[in-house]
């Protein structure tokens, strides 16, 4: 990948845009959750200690080009001074006289934080005029928010038009761990798939078939493969249409060699409600009134034996409804493994995307893989294939 880093640029004296994960989820005006903060300190600081000056580019919510106080960035100015350890002046416009006059005042070691992007319909529709007018703020564009990569936005991937641009150390991370299992990657490669729907996995699927020796899939998704192999689901969240692409996929997997791993037994209920009486299956015996909710143990065996036979993992999605107990013990005790595997030096474990951090986080190996991603949707559309805007225009 030939995009600049950090390094590579002389921040001595300059100001330097960077764009950042800032949309942190809120409640009563607290951060419930504050790790896409702790996750850009690095880059924040690594321009501080070189002489430069950040300017804080980000977005909050959907606001559509409308002015929303509960989306303003001025709500998190005492929290980034927390983790920043510097003074961050908020400036309530991206471009404008209070932008001009935290320019005059700020000192070296100090941070300006612009206000939401989204608060300009420019900013989504990638206007060069506002990418020009944000530009002439800095000298340097650093972008440092992979996860707002897959959107070709003005703070994005017009400023790259504007100024001598490079990846933050997260972009950086994030870039390198996605290289490290689709790039050239430890072999065997396994990729565990879950989450609810295929309709949302299939171009994800398609492309790590050719890539990856094993597939595990799990979650609701995993229904609709075994509906498609003729097997009984009973109540079980299934996308019934998708019969013909699930078998297109399983076929795929056989031209390709990868080999495809599904549920062997299931847990099933009732209900899926917390502690709810359970049974044990065979994954074509599941009851006409009951509904799939978890891999049963001889698949958390499966699952285990390929993970450990594997060199890289990367792990996309819960196995079950892992929100609710005990519907968690699958994800859990396969997340233990391979948190094992990793720590022990034997596995490189990538995550991201979905339900992924939470279901990690619940079972309390987040810490311990390889990387864990925060992003969501371009994680996903870099699995998938596809040239994220905010990432391809660093490399030109």
């Amino acid at each position: 990948m030939s995009w600049k880093t950090l390094c590579q640029m002389d921040l001595h004296g300059k100001r330097v845009l960077t764009r950042v994960d800032l949309n942190v989820p809120m409640v009563d005006g607290k951060i419930a959750d504050a790790t896409r903060i702790e996750k850009i300190v690095p880059t924040i600081n690594e321009i501080i200690k070189k002489g430069g000056t950040p300017i804080l580019l980000a977005h909050m919510g959907r606001p559509k080009g409308e002015r929303h106080q509960n989306l303003s960035l001025s709500q998190l100015q005492e929290e980034l001074e927390n983790y920043f350890k510097s003074k961050v002046i908020f400036a309530a416009e991206c471009i404008g006289p209070s932008v001009k006059t935290a320019l005059k005042i700020v000192k070296q070691g100090e941070i300006i934080l612009l206000e939401n992007t989204r608060f300009y319909a420019e900013e989504e529709e990638n206007d060069p005029k506002f990418a020009a007018s944000l530009a002439a703020l800095a000298d340097i564009f650093c972008n440092d928010a992979f996860s707002a990569s897959h959107r070709a936005h003005a703070s994005t991937t017009g400023l790259a038009k504007y100024l001598p641009s490079c990846a933050g150390r997260l972009m950086e991370s994030e870039l390198k761990a996605l290289e490290s299992v689709l790039g050239q990657p430890k072999r065997p490669v396994a990729t565990l798939v879950g989450g609810a729907k295929i309709s949302t996995k299939i171009a994800l699927l398609e492309n790590l078939i050719e890539k990856m020796d094993s597939i595990i899939i799990g979650g609701a998704m995993a229904n609709t493969f075994l509906f498609s192999k003729g097997f009984n689901i009973g109540q079980s969240l299934i996308e019934e249409s998708l019969k013909p692409t699930a078998l297109k996929i399983l076929s795929k997997a056989k031209k390709f060699s990868c080999n495809i791993i599904l549920p062997t037994d299931l847990i099933v209920a009732k209900e899926l409600s917390k502690n709810t009486p359970t049974s044990v299956v065979s994954a074509d015996q599941c009851p006409e009134n009951y509904m799939i909710l978890d891999a049963g143990p001889s698949t958390v065996d499966n699952i285990k034996q390929c993970i450990g036979s594997a060199e890289t993992l990367l792990w996309n999605g819960p196995l079950g409804a892992f929100e609710v107990p005990p519907f968690d013990q699958a994800t859990s005790q396969a997340a233990k493994f391979a948190s094992e595997r990793t720590k022990n030096g034997n596995l490189i474990s990538v995550a991201g995307g979905g339900d992924t951090v939470a279901a990690l986080n619940k079972a309390g190996v987040t810490e311990s893989f390889t990387y864990v991603s925060t992003a969501g949707g371009a994680f996903l559309e870099w699995l998938e294939g596809k040239e994220l805007p905010g990432v391809l225009c660093l490399t030109k």
